[in-house]
């Protein structure tokens, strides 16, 4: 009961902001003797501070307000994407302290070679969460591929060329952190809790996240709450098929909606060669070179990406008739050339819906198109310390031992 009650009272202050033990008792309906303890622990370990009094026009003791700490414990996100490597560093309170990407073309690499590459952005995230009195207690990875959702073994990733890959166990071994817990999840599936937690999901209802990358993921967000499905795998729309006797896709079979909407195959409809890491800009040949393109209206950058724009709105309409969302959001790739996406996609879905809808308010473009995901697995680590406050810790909040590992 009073782990319950801890957790209570971080995720009252979490969601309502600043506010005092009073308040927190009457939202509650705890005494104010047990919300006082409660809030006792939790300051003792380093989960929340106190703020300086509120104003009272009245006489009496003024109330001061609980906030989380943002000098407590933090989580790290990794994204681990076929043309790039993202690293989040987050602090209790939702604000990211540090973020780097490296880019690099991972197909065809070893996952022990990308982690290890991975490794120094991790190493450089935690000493600078130890340099500004952060005690990291999580990473959290996201890769592009099918995650068993109870033991967060890596399946298949056709894209990296990856198969059952027990990565929770090799990420601390490569880094040389065995202490550090670590979680893995569907990389569409952190992109659309990151919208959920940091971008403007929280007020879009149920929502489908389409994240266009290197490969095409989806994260379906119901009730608030992610929907994995009956083992963890729902989300895999890249390789809806969109056309019966099309292109062979690296799963294995033809006319997947990734070979014809994935970031290569734009590219590569567009004249430009696909260059690692372009999501994030680079040089000729990277998505900021057809953002340029489609911007000066080079005809066959346009025609590229209004193509990927109609096999998208093909493959949607599917997914909108079966599980009537209150909206789409277009992530990644997509968000980035929105403006030229978005108009032959709403086409096909005013053409394919069995419901007539509103489809310029059915689709919505990201808020967060270059990090959603590593910001979501930073989020996966900090809401679980919310949900699971670790008291348990050493002297002025840091966890016996002192190190960044536990």
């Amino acid at each position: 009961m009073r782990r319950h009650n801890l957790a209570l009272v971080m995720h009252h202050i979490s969601q309502q902001g600043p506010t005092s033990r009073a308040r927190i008792a009457s939202a509650l309906g705890l005494t104010k003797a047990t919300v006082s303890t409660l809030a006792d622990e939790l300051l003792r370990a380093g989960l929340l501070v106190e703020l300086a009094p509120e104003p009272s026009p009245g006489v009496g003791r003024r109330g001061q307000p609980l906030a989380l700490n943002p000098e407590g414990p933090s989580g790290i996100g990794l994204e681990i994407n076929v043309d790039h490597v993202t690293v989040c560093l987050m602090d209790l309170t939702g604000t990211v302290r540090h973020e780097d990407v490296l880019r690099a073309d991972n197909r065809g690499r070893s996952p022990r070679q990308v982690l290890a590459d991975s490794a120094p952005l991790v190493r450089r995230a935690l000493e600078l969460g130890r340099a500004d009195g952060l005690d990291v207690m999580g990473l959290e990875v996201a890769v592009p591929g099918i995650v068993a959702s109870d033991t967060g073994r890596l399946l298949r990733a056709p894209n990296l060329g990856w198969s059952d890959v027990g990565l929770g166990t090799l990420l601390p071994q490569v880094l040389d952190l065995p202490g550090l817990r670590v979680g893995v999840g569907n990389e569409a599936d952190l992109a659309a809790l990151g919208e959920l937690w940091f971008g403007g999901g929280a007020a879009w209802g149920d929502f489908i996240h389409v994240s266009g990358e290197v490969g095409v993921g989806a994260g379906l967000v119901f009730g608030h709450r992610l929907f994995r499905g009956a083992h963890g795998y729902a989300g895999e729309f890249g390789h809806m098929t969109v056309q019966r006797r099309g292109p062979l896709c690296r799963c294995g079979a033809r006319g997947c909606l990734e070979v014809f909407a994935g970031q290569e195959a734009i590219l590569r409809a567009a004249g430009l060669a696909h260059v690692p890491g372009t999501r994030h800009g680079g040089p000729p040949g990277s998505v900021t070179a057809l953002r340029t393109l489609v911007q000066q209206g080079e005809p066959r950058a346009l025609q590229a990406v209004e193509g990927a724009g109609e096999k998208l709105g093909i493959a949607l309409s599917g997914l909108v008739n079966v599980l009537d969302p209150d909206t789409v959001v277009l992530g990644g790739l997509y968000a980035v050339l929105a403006p030229w996406l978005v108009r032959p996609l709403t086409r096909e879905l005013e053409h394919r819906l069995v419901v007539e809808r509103d489809v310029d308010a059915l689709v919505r473009v990201s808020r967060l198109p270059g990090d959603a995901a590593a910001r979501g697995a930073a989020g996966a680590v900090v809401r679980r310390l919310i949900a699971e406050p670790p008291t348990d810790r050493g002297p002025q909040g840091r966890r016996d031992g002192g190190g960044t590992t536990g």
